[in-house]
């Protein structure tokens, strides 16, 4: 992994609300934290971040600056946008899209 990787797994880990019981799991070069089988988010090896927002939550997520669909060679991921990490520098910032994906993904059944 890279060292953006680890920076940021260990602010998310820090940001992640203390009741939230997730599971980090290797994936896409790093660590997806997993809610109830669900990833959540997932830092990437620039430094950027993965967010599972869901279909509906797409253009929401879409009109904050530095999110951009994810695209994965050439194919884009409906329901995933990719944060910058310019766009998360401030933890509240990073808290607050922790909280959009959180409140997604507990809307999905547990794998």
């Amino acid at each position: 992994m890279s060292m953006a990787v680890d920076e940021l797994a260990e602010r998310i880990r820090m940001a992640l609300p203390p009741n939230l019981h997730y599971v980090e799991k290797r994936m896409f070069g790093g660590i997806a934290f997993m809610l109830r089988g669900n990833m959540l988010v997932c830092p990437m090896k620039d430094g950027s971040m993965l967010a599972r927002v869901g279909k509906d939550g797409m253009d929401d997520a879409l009109a904050v600056p530095g999110a951009t669909i994810m695209d994965m060679a050439g194919r884009s991921m409906s329901g995933f946008v990719v944060v910058s990490g310019d766009a998360i520098e401030d933890d509240e910032t990073l808290r607050v899209w922790i909280g959009r994906c959180s409140r997604f993904v507990e809307t999905l059944p547990p794998k």
